[in-house]
Parts: structure tokens; sequence; C-alpha cells
């Protein structure tokens, strides 16, 4: 199934007055690191404080258009997990959310704050989250919601790319943070359809470098291990749905290093007021290390800013 520029703005009508509309906002003092003017796309002013709202809310107003109101279920490290609570919560639904106990507290306690229920499965990260999500859709007859490889939530994540098409016309690069590539698929579609001249590039922690092995093998690979303090981008695998989308567009990927995020994380609060989570600082990291050289007007998407309080503050101490 493809996702069109019609599903972007279909997507688009329906988050109206659930996601917001985020700044983008000028940055002249990373944009005399970068050469270029530097504008970021901050996804952390969104009500559950990330940009998975967007495509979380998608797919759960589709599943009730469609009829199936029994509950949802998902699996998530954090923020698709409130995102996911909080889209049900509006619409009337019961969610439960599947998260390994090495979520950080903030994300859990988040999606409790939503009403969602929260189980807890595996120590980390891993297919045993999946797992007990499918048995728990299976047993209570709810309909399980994807965190990225799901045509509704690319589309909802596109939104994003409507949106900085129109705030910066002149666009010629857009950094993404990448992990199973439900965003940069978004935005992809959004760029094929109406700027197909701008480069998109995918940013990813090195320690979990998933889109840099499906570019180099031409389709998803499953890496045996990621770690990263970017703990909203440690997916070991891009998706089977997305990757043929954002394939399309993206070209390379950027890895960044713990000491590059953390720099990030903590420019982003001193020099911009900005708090982001290291997950949404990557694209940021790519610039500051000159990892990223764009010709021409760029935005750098802040994906969330949802850290855990005692990990930022040893980040900007």
């Amino acid at each position: 199934m493809e996702v069109t520029l019609a599903d972007l703005r279909a997507a688009a009508g329906r988050v109206v007055g659930v996601a917001v509309r985020s700044a983008l906002v000028d940055l002249p003092a990373l944009g005399a690191v970068a050469g270029v003017p530097v504008g970021l796309k901050c996804e952390n002013e969104q009500p559950t404080g990330a940009f998975k709202l967007r495509g979380a809310y998608n797919a759960v107003a589709r599943m009730v258009e469609r009829g199936e109101t029994a509950g949802v279920v998902t699996h998530s490290s954090g923020n698709h997990a409130q995102a996911v609570a909080f889209a049900a919560s509006r619409l009337g639904l019961r969610a439960v959310v599947v998260m390994p106990e090495s979520a950080p507290a903030i994300k859990a306690d988040g999606v409790r704050r939503y009403g969602g229920e929260v189980v807890f499965a595996g120590r980390v990260r891993s297919s045993e989250q999946h797992e007990r999500a499918e048995a728990i859709a299976a047993a209570e007859g709810l309909v399980m919601v994807s965190s990225f490889d799901h045509p509704d939530v690319v589309a909802g994540q596109g939104t994003i790319g409507l949106e900085i098409l129109e705030q910066r016309p002149d666009v010629g690069t857009i950094l993404v943070p990448v992990s199973g590539g439900g965003l940069l698929a978004g935005i992809c579609v959004a760029i094929q359809a109406l700027a197909p001249h701008v480069e998109v590039l995918g940013v990813e922690p090195a320690g979990a470098a998933k889109l840099s092995a499906a570019l180099a093998a031409g389709e998803p690979r499953t890496l045996a291990h990621t770690e990263s303090m970017a703990d909203g981008l440690l997916m070991r695998s891009v998706g089977r749905f997305t990757f043929p989308i954002l394939r399309r567009t993206v070209r390379r990927a950027i890895q960044v290093g713990e000491d590059e995020i953390a720099a990030a994380v903590r420019w982003l609060h001193r020099e911009a007021g900005i708090t982001a989570e290291p997950s949404g600082a990557v694209t940021t990291a790519a610039l500051l290390a000159g990892k990223a050289r764009p010709s021409g007007p760029t935005v750098a998407v802040v994906s969330g800013g949802n850290v855990d309080p005692a990990l930022f503050h040893r980040l900007t101490a």
C-alpha cells in the first residue's frame, strides 16, 4: 500500500486541534557553524512532547472511522507509547502499552498520565515486547498500533514535511532522526510529491546504525545489538514498509557518537533554550560535528523533548 500526498493532507486535517503546528525556529548561531541558514522544527512542543502524536492519532482515528473501537495495544520504549495513550484517551478507547523495563520512568509515567495501562516485558528493547503485545491483542481483542511500519502512522508523521515546506519554502536540506523510519518516510512522501529537489538525510546514533546498514544492503538489515543514550532511536532495523518509501529520496545516513549527542543536548539548552531529548538532538549533533554539510537553507527536526531529568542535568551541567 502506498502513502500519497492526499493521505498526508487527510492526516493533517485529522490532527488539527490535537497536534500543534510546531515552530520552525531560526538559529543564526547554528547557521554560522553549518555555513547555511538553519532552522529547527521543534516537535518537542507537541502535547506529548514528541512528534509521535501525529502518527499515533492519525492511526487510531482511522481505526475509529473503520469501526474498530474495542481498544488498542502497542509496544514502545516511550514516545509512541505516550502518543497512543493520549490518542486513545481523546477518542474514548482503552490503551495497553508494553514497554521494556529499561524504559525511562518519565515516559512510563506519561503513559499512565494519559490513561494508558503499562505492561513491562523484558529488560531491554527486544522482540519480547512485540510478542507480548501480540498476545495481549489476541487475548483481549485489541488492535495493534505500529510505532512506525504502517501507512496511517507514516501519513501522520508526514504532516511535518508539509509544514516544513510551508514554513520554509526555500529549504534545500532536511535532517531527520531515524529509528524505524516512520518519521523519515513520512517526510519523504511530502518531499517526493512537492519538492523532489530537496535533500533529505537520516541521522542515527553510531551505536544503532540500522539505516546505514539498510542503505548499504539495499534492504532492511537487523542489527545484533543497539546501544545509545538516544533511547528513542534504538530499533534494530528500519521497517519493511518504511524503507522502500524513504530509499527513493534518502541517499545517505549520518552517524553521530555519544559525545556528539551529549554536546548537542547541552548546546540546544544553553544557546537556544530548547529542551531536547538525546534522540531529538541527533540532527543538531550532525551539524555541530560537521558531519552534515548542507549547501542551502536547512531544517533540522528536533523530534522530542521527553528526557529523563537526571540525565538532562548530567548532560547540561
